[in-house]
């Protein structure tokens, strides 16, 4: 029979690999984005400043699938720029390995004249 103060060890040590684990997942598989409106990522959408297409669809594809057990591997496109403006909501497409697409709504939750801070929906 062991002696219980290795159990004890062996438990908490799988609690804990588990409990780094768990927490590594949840930082790694976030959906919101903050992001620089500069010279580099910014087009204008109905006048007003907004982050570039490639930019958002680069971004979500990265954060959509970050881990190999975390979401689906998705290729994504977005048909414009995501306006700098609170509220404002875009509309992402999201293509399968298999060809099947997925629609991914895109949200900003701050904007100011020199950030955006968005979110999308898995």
């Amino acid at each position: 029979m062991p002696d219980p103060r290795y159990l004890l060890g062996v438990c908490l040590g799988a609690a804990a690999v588990l409990g780094v684990g768990g927490l590594g997942t949840y930082l790694l598989s976030g959906t919101e984005s903050t992001t620089a409106l500069d010279a580099y990522d910014t087009v204008t959408v109905d006048g007003h400043k907004a982050l570039a297409p490639n930019i958002v669809a680069g971004r979500t594809q990265s954060k959509y699938h970050p881990l190999p057990w975390v979401g689906t591997k998705v290729e994504v496109a977005c048909p414009e720029g995501l306006k700098a403006v609170a509220g404002t909501t875009l509309h992402c497409t999201g293509t399968r390995t298999d060809g099947s697409t997925v629609d991914i709504p895109v949200t900003v939750v701050v904007a100011s004249d020199t950030h955006v801070t968005w979110r999308f929906s898995r």
